[in-house]
Order: C-alpha cells, then structure tokens, then sequence
C-alpha cells in the first residue's frame, strides 16, 4: 500500500484515530495535513513525528464546519504539501446524551447539522482538484451507533447515519471521474473521546466481542490506510465495521 507523493487531509488528526491515521498513511509516503481547532500541542507532536520520521506534514488549523476557515486550509496545503488525493473526515462533532423525551429539536438538531457540514464542506472543498485530475479517495468514519442503537446516543447515531447516507451519494455521482467513497465504522475505541467510559463497560464489550477486547485507534488506521490506497481501486459506496466482530454483516 504505497501512498508515495499522495497528500492526505485528516480532520480531527491531533488525536485518537485522527492522529493514528495521520502517522500509518506517513509510514507509506503520503504527506499529511493534520487538521485540529483546539489541540494545537498534540496537532504539532504528530506533525513533527511525521517529520522526525522523513516525512512532509503541515500544521492546518480550521473549523471544518467553516467553509471559509475550510478554503483557507485547503488553499495552504495546495500551497506547501500539493493539491489534496485523500480526505479523511473524521473530526469529532459534541453531542447531548440523553433520552429523546428529555431532549430539544435544538439539541438534536447541533449534531445533525454539525456532523452533515463538516462532512459537506470538507467535500465541496477538496472536489474541484480531484475533479479536474480524476482520481481521489474520500472517506468518512461513522459509528456504530448508526445500525445499533444505544441508550442516550439517538443525536449521534442519527447524525452517523445521514453520513453513511451521504458517503454513497458522493459515491455514485463521482466514480466516474475516478473519485470513490467509503465509510467505516468503529465500534468502541481505546481513545480520549471514550475515556469517561466505565471500565466495567469497556470489559463488558471486549466479552462480548469475538476478538475478545476493545479496540485500540491502529486498528481503525489500518482499514482507512487501505482505503486510501490503490488496493481499494474498485471499492466505493462500502460501509466497513471495524469491531473485532461484535456485529457482523
């Protein structure tokens, strides 16, 4: 999976799985975009990994819900790392936890629009390049809590699921001109975003999955590196769960 002179956008890429992917598509040559909006500290230990390690990678700070903050990080990595093959959307929208009787349409409705224009912006941004070239690799990280639903997570699994949606529109319209789109979807993940989660919980999932523990972030990179590369050629429109098995297609 050779990502030689490829240059890669990761959203949300200061941590967890953002800032795995940043560091395994680098160990296969591409140059990396690390985008954050409040880890800048951690935003800059990835870029200099990267760098430490032989590789190109750029600081991009900007809201990805921003279309102007997000034409300005794109213009900058055009303009220092090259025009832009892989996007990976994977920043982290916040989301109100609680049972829908309780919860606003307002409420609900931040995640859906949070997650949707992040999504739709990142795209609408990098397309016109990979448009013109015939060739580009989008893909989205979902969740789970899309296809099994959980207690307190409608906002999120609703959001997740317009994203799976929408990832097979991007699909169909753009495999023509080369350009394909995919989704995975983790289960839980060993990361900061999930560090408030009982450890009575994270052993109650690693028993029940077949693989017998819970994810760490090096096991959702891999599924995007291959993504991201040529071996993925003919995949688009796919939504991957990367969850040790805990539930099967």
């Amino acid at each position: 999976m050779n990502l030689l002179g490829k240059v890669a956008f990761i959203s949300g890429g200061a941590r967890g799985i953002g800032a795995s992917t940043a560091l395994k598509l680098a160990e296969q040559g591409a140059k990396i975009a690390v985008n954050y909006v409040q880890q800048s500290e951690k935003a800059e230990e990835i870029v200099e990994r990267i760098r430490r390690g032989g590789g190109e990678a750029e600081l991009v700070r900007a809201d990805v819900r921003d279309s102007e903050q997000v034409a300005a990080a794109v213009a900058h990595v055009e303009a220092t790392l090259g025009e832009i093959d892989i996007l990976v959307c994977n920043a982290n929208m916040p989301f109100v936890m609680k049972p829908l009787s309780e919860m606003s349409w307002e409420e609900f409705a931040e995640k859906l629009n949070s997650e949707m224009k992040a999504s739709f912006t990142l795209t609408q941004a990098v397309l016109p390049a990979m448009i013109a070239r015939k060739y580009g690799r989008m893909i989205y990280i979902s969740s789970n809590a899309a296809d099994s639903p959980m207690p307190y997570m409608a906002a999120h699994g609703s959001a997740k699921s317009a994203l799976n949606a929408y990832a097979k529109y991007v699909a169909l319209e753009y495999a023509p001109l080369g350009i394909t789109a995919n989704v995975v979807s983790p289960g839980l993940v060993q990361t900061e975003a999930s560090a408030h989660t009982p450890e009575s919980i994270k052993q109650q999932v690693a028993a029940m999955t077949p693989l017998q523990r819970v994810a760490v972030p090096d096991d959702i990179s891999g599924m995007i590196a291959f993504l991201a590369s040529e071996e993925s050629r003919f995949l688009t429109g796919t939504y991957t769960r990367v969850n040790g098995g805990l539930a099967m297609n």
